[in-house]
């Protein structure tokens, strides 16, 4: 970027621009030797990587605090006395309180300053859930609603810490960064698995599990105050300015329930959500009633249940996040030296080839631990492979300042239809075809109502099939991007955005 043009740290909270938006005339010969190169994100690559690697943090904190609840429930169970469709409800009304509030996030992301979005949000988040650890055992209802506040902080942060990335990078150092940034997923994943259960069981108390990632969530905050900075909307890319106006958010969404490629991807993905939501929460229970059934585990006493199977899946989700995301990519990138279409024909492969593994998985279960953990293994890697990839479908073949929408879009429909339900929906379903209370028919009900994740990585396969129809002309359509004249851009006046036609801005 040009010497004069300096990326501002001090943009007030609703700035209509981010932070190295509108360049400031000032004489650059004074500062040249002591600033640092600049890319035209308007944030030095030693600070790119730092933001990246803090946002990563964040990521993983996100998803070990989600998954931390998953790694106790038997003893949550056990503590409240409540059947499977109580449990259920404890991610459903997470997802759902997070699913609600993207889209509000993404359209404040896609206008004002990211950082202190994500900073309000993520400190609401890490005090709502030291909050839910104090609950005692008559009031469930208060586990409940803390548990949904707790997405507050997560539908901050998720929709809008793609678009900084895409705001950094572009092609292979994107797909590449959010490689390492979805690596968090899973690994947070098993990690929440491992943190539950071995808190828990040193504390002889599942209360403390909950009481880890507060503290590590008020260090998030700080990094986010006073080492992220805020890069330029879509400068990467190359864009003359006059391309990256802000439509009304009306015209966003017409916009994007046109892409095919972005619709069908988000049903894609709303398939891998559902299996994964109902997995997360489910799989160390199910195995934990699997050893109960086969006479390896002592069914639990009071709020004392055993946490080897948290421990294994934990560690199981850890290493298949990494190897599924890293394969994904690799194999996604060599792909695209023979076709174009190859980021959605990956996705398929990875649900298509996932479904027999999780069936085995699930029908062998009481039959040879041994084997339903290789099984699981392979299924987790296959499913993981989509994660960074999916992400970056959806930043090519939607232009920069339509993106946070667009996240705040595939979240609400991917959680809507996928994880918010998948969990409460096998639980109830569970509890359905239970005939007695007896420790094989709670084993058996589970086993008949996971099958159900087999059945919908089949679906999601054919929808990422679909997208590969659409995916190259979508993207070049992106790329390419003019705003017609009937579109209506957001001008900010005195403060408040008020939409006029594009042609009276043109002309």
């Amino acid at each position: 970027m040009p010497v004069g043009e300096q990326a501002s740290d001090s943009a007030p909270f609703l700035s209509s621009d981010s932070e190295a938006e509108g360049p400031e005339e000032q004489d650059g010969t004074e500062h040249q030797e002591s600033q640092e190169e600049e890319s035209a994100s308007g944030v030095s690559n030693v600070r790119a990587r730092l933001i990246v690697a803090i946002l990563c943090y964040i990521n993983l904190l996100n998803y070990v605090d989600r998954f931390t609840v998953a790694g106790v429930l038997p003893e949550i169970e056990s503590f409240f006395g409540i059947n499977d469709g109580d449990s259920g409800l404890l991610q459903t009304v997470f997802i759902c309180s997070y699913m609600f509030l993207a889209p509000v996030f993404g359209y404040f992301g896609d206008r004002y300053n990211r950082k202190y979005i994500m900073s309000a949000g993520i400190f609401f988040w890490s005090l709502v859930t030291l909050l839910s650890s104090f609950t005692p055992r008559k009031h469930f209802w208060a586990l409940l609603l803390t548990r949904g506040l707790v997405g507050v902080g997560e539908a901050s942060y998720s929709t809008i810490a793609p678009t900084i990335i895409a705001d950094l990078y572009v092609k292979d150092k994107r797909t590449t960064m959010l490689s390492i940034f979805y690596f968090a997923i899973p690994v947070g994943s098993g990690l929440g698995y491992i943190v539950g259960a071995q808190v828990s069981n040193v504390m002889n108390d599942w209360h403390y599990a909950l009481r880890v990632t507060p503290g590590l969530g008020f260090l998030a905050v700080l990094l986010l105050l006073f080492v992220v900075q805020e890069p330029k909307r879509g400068a990467v890319e190359a864009r003359p300015e006059s391309q990256l106006h802000h439509t009304s958010w009306l015209t966003d969404l017409q916009a994007l329930s046109k892409n095919r490629s972005f619709v069908l991807s988000t049903f894609g993905f709303t398939a891998v959500a559902f299996v994964t939501g109902s997995l997360a929460l489910w799989a160390p229970t199910f195995f934990f009633r699997a050893a109960v059934i086969t006479g390896e585990k002592a069914p639990c006493t009071g709020s004392r249940c055993s946490s080897s199977e948290s421990l294994i899946f934990g560690a199981i989700t850890c290493v298949t996040g990494i190897l599924g995301v890293a394969s994904g990519v690799l194999v996604s990138r060599q792909l695209k030296k023979k076709t174009p279409r190859a980021d959605p024909l990956v996705c398929a492969a990875g649900l298509l080839l996932s479904a027999p593994f999780l069936y085995l998985t699930i029908m062998l279960a009481d039959r040879s631990t041994s084997a339903t953990f290789v099984f699981v293994f392979f299924g987790e890697t296959f499913l993981s492979m989509n994660w960074a990839i999916v992400a970056d479908i959806l930043l090519y073949v939607v232009v920069p300042t339509r993106r946070s929408t667009a996240e705040a879009l595939q979240i609400i429909v991917s959680h809507l239809l996928g994880d918010a339900g998948s969990p409460l929906l096998i639980g109830n379903l569970s509890d359905s075809l239970r005939k007695t209370d007896s420790y094989l028919w709670q084993f058996r009900s589970l086993q008949l109502s996971l099958l159900l994740c087999a059945f919908v990585a089949v679906v999601g396969g054919a929808f990422f099939l679909a997208t590969a129809l659409f995916i190259q002309r979508d993207r070049e359509q992106a790329e390419n991007y003019i705003p017609t004249a009937d579109e209506s851009i957001v001008v900010p006046k005195s403060g408040r955005s008020t939409p006029v036609p594009v042609s009276s801005v043109l002309i």
